[in-house]
């Protein structure tokens, strides 16, 4: 008789790569880039969120994206919209209204993971603001989006960013030569 119980069967194996597989950093990458385009729709439409993920599922193959990420993104940024939308405004140089529907849809990503999601570094936020515009939006769209997301780093992130700065400065700063330098000159 054999013992079955520590054999990992073709199903649990191939769950198990799938599970790996759908939390990439491409999978989170290809979420982030089906919730901009379900705020796109949300923004011209105001259907609920549930329906737009219907929909998106539905429509796409999502297989290759993290759905816990999509789902909490979309679902999240709706249900705070307004104080995202605020606190967004609040940073602007012109009226929220006056953004492109994907700098908007950019911009609430963008803040919503500044805020909500620590464990990513506040330069790969600004990063994947800028690549999601530049996918989606205007040629020069970036340059806004890269301004209003280092606002909303060092507001939201300001330890981060601070120690980061730190940092970048004592490596730029010149440094005493080593003894190896020294030993090598004479």
């Amino acid at each position: 008789m054999t013992d079955n119980s520590t054999q990992t069967t073709p199903q649990q194996a191939s769950q198990d790569n799938a599970v790996n597989y759908k939390t990439s950093l491409t999978a989170i990458r290809k979420a982030r880039r089906f919730v901009v385009q379900g705020l796109y729709e949300w923004l011209l439409t105001g259907n609920p969120s549930h329906e737009i993920e219907a929909h998106t599922r539905s429509e796409n193959a999502m297989h290759t994206v993290h759905l816990g990420y999509y789902h909490e993104l979309l679902s999240k940024i709706i249900e705070q919209s307004d104080d995202l939308i605020a606190y967004i405004d609040s940073l602007l140089d012109r009226p929220w209204t006056r953004l492109d529907k994907v700098e908007q849809a950019v911009l609430l990503v963008g803040a919503y993971e500044m805020k909500q999601h620590l464990e990513v570094p506040y330069k790969v936020v600004i990063d994947e603001a800028i690549q999601l515009n530049t996918h989606f939006g205007s040629s020069d769209g970036y340059k806004m989006i890269h301004v209003v997301m280092d606002k909303i780093a060092k507001d939201a992130r300001m330890p981060e960013v601070e120690a980061d700065a730190k940092k970048a400065k004592t490596e730029d700063a010149p440094q005493p030569p080593s003894e190896a330098t020294i030993e090598e000159e004479k």
